[in-house]
């Protein structure tokens, strides 16, 4: 996988388009005034976590034992999962993150699992398992991937003024048809590699 894909990847499961209506909730008892501090706060944190699991993903893989042909298959049923929640969301229109409450947000749900979610984690720990020589790639990806959701995130309530959320909802749809192409992918790739396949 390139740096670029990896990228792309990346970007779909953060899906910050999916979350701007999401985001806007939460952040709606907030006063205006503290709003983007506290975005770039749980930016921030989901960021730090994000960059734990990078550095950390082969100690912890190696602590627990697991292969990378499980954590492929494992991070392709969390990757579909959470695909097919972006196609088809829950009634309740929480999303991924559940119902909101209220009050100021302060780690969950916007840092984790808004950003920073287990498809994410798991994606990371793929990719720093499968190619561990190539650390700096992955992290320049992650960066690039958090910046463009952060960009997103920050122009949230002019995005959705201007788009409206029919449009953020087909784009989300459309964003989650890709994420389960690509789970797809990455459940065959580990049940290849397990059963020493070539696909």
């Amino acid at each position: 996988m390139t740096t670029l894909s990896a990228g792309i990847m990346l970007f779909l499961i953060m899906d910050p388009l999916g979350n701007i209506p999401i985001f806007l909730s939460l952040l709606k008892d907030v006063p205006p005034k503290r709003r983007r501090r506290v975005l770039v706060r749980e930016l921030l944190i989901a960021l730090g976590v994000l960059l734990g699991f990078l550095i950390g993903g082969q100690h912890l893989l190696s602590l627990l034992q697991l292969k990378p042909d499980s954590i492929s298959i494992a991070g392709g049923i969390v990757l579909f999962l959470i695909g097919i929640r972006m196609v088809f969301p829950p009634a309740d229109g929480g999303g991924i993150f559940g119902k909101s409450g209220g009050g100021e947000p302060f780690i969950v749900p916007m840092a984790i699992p808004g950003v920073a979610g287990p498809s994410a984690m798991a994606a990371l720990l793929l990719l720093t398992n499968t190619q561990p020589g190539r650390t700096a790639d992955w992290a320049i990806a992650l960066i690039g991937a958090w910046l463009a959701t952060a960009m997103i995130l920050f122009f949230s309530t002019y995005l959705f003024r201007w788009l409206g959320e029919s449009v953020l909802t087909a784009l989300e749809r459309v964003m989650g048809m890709l994420l389960i192409a690509l789970s797809v992918q990455m459940f065959m790739g580990g049940v290849a590699a397990f059963l020493h396949l070539a696909l």
